[in-house]
């Protein structure tokens, strides 16, 4: 299969796609989805097969409006939804809730009675959903376990020859994905943290349970991300948290005879040598989220061995960058 490159102007032909039963990848504001037909089960296990993503790992549901969300979503939770849909849709943040039974196959659902909905702030995507006509799943179009994409280039990089085609709007705004917030349970609770924050939650709705739940084992993840090692790049990610400690790390890897990457502020990367490998993540936080699964990918491009990460404190929108850097690393961290 030769996977077509499409503008982002291409709606009818990626839309044309979807309605054969072909998967086409997509741009959000925060990475690129993979898109599928999300009311036709064989056609979402080719999402998984193409990405060579675990059964049991749900899939997020793409829609176009909140009315579509209705005619999936048990409508006893509308009061509470829809607080949030009016004050973040569209926009960064996923909602799960109860399906009314039978109305969506457990091939996107990972075999729960929830399901995951997010309307993407994206006008290509949702010109996309609408002249489809239907919802579609969404997952990263990546290779499980790698770092998200973030351009168009990394979804063909590594799904060239699997999908149809790409729909190309250029780079994603935020490069991390959506915040995700579980309905079904006492207390909103969540379950990955993005860009909307605990606090910008908390002045929509009364309570909010930030405390990011461990899934067992045994356990099916009500969300993405939450199980299995994600956004991982071939090199071994060591995170650096104290800024004043990467001098004497670069020092130590250097030491060891390996090749060695860096990827930090602006600040710190005046600091390091001129001969090693680095990317830039920008000023603060925010930036360092954006372009954070693209220096994850552009070192490892560069075949480094270990890559020095900056850390950031686990809280406000470093939650989001914290959450995605410990599991690029598998939790290692330097200790000095």
């Amino acid at each position: 299969m030769e996977t077509e490159i499409l503008k982002s102007t291409q709606i009818q032909e990626a839309a044309a796609f979807l309605a054969k039963g072909q998967l086409v990848a997509f741009p959000t504001e925060t990475v690129y989805g993979l898109g599928a037909d999300a009311t036709r089960p064989d056609v979402v296990k080719d999402v998984y097969a193409a990405k060579g993503r675990p059964s049991d790992n749900p899939l997020i549901v793409h829609v176009s409006s909140p009315e579509m969300v209705w005619e999936y979503a048990d409508n006893s939770y509308k009061p509470l939804a829809e607080k949030l849909m009016n004050a973040f849709w569209p926009g960064p943040l996923t909602i799960i809730m109860p399906i009314q039974p039978g109305k969506l196959s457990t091939a996107v659902t990972g075999g729960l009675t929830t399901a995951a909905f997010r309307m993407p702030n994206n006008q290509a995507t949702l010109d996309l959903i609408k002249t489809f006509g239907k919802p579609i799943v969404g997952p990263s179009a990546n290779t499980s376990g790698k770092p998200s994409p973030t351009l168009a280039k990394h979804v063909y990089h590594d799904l060239h020859g699997k999908i149809a085609a790409i729909l190309d709007d250029g780079p994603t705004k935020l490069g991390v994905e959506s915040t995700v917030i579980d309905l079904s349970v006492e207390i909103p609770t969540i379950l990955r943290p993005g860009m909307i924050t605990s606090d910008d939650l908390l002045k929509v709705i009364d309570n909010v349970n930030s405390d990011h739940h461990k899934v067992s084992a045994g356990e099916v993840p009500k969300a993405p991300g939450m199980k299995y090692k994600h956004y991982a790049p071939s090199a071994q990610v060591i995170i650096v948290d104290d800024v004043d400690d990467f001098k004497q790390a670069i020092a130590e890897y250097a030491a060891k005879d390996v090749s060695l990457g860096v990827m930090a502020t602006d600040e710190i990367l005046k600091e390091v040598p001129n001969n090693m490998k680095t990317f830039s993540l920008g000023k603060d936080v925010i930036s360092a989220s954006r372009d954070l699964f693209a220096g994850l990918r552009q070192l490892d491009s560069d075949h480094v061995q270990y890559i020095l990460a900056q850390g950031f404190p686990d809280v406000g929108h470093g939650a989001a960058y914290s959450n995605r850097i410990n599991k690029s690393a598998g939790n290692t961290h330097y200790k000095n």
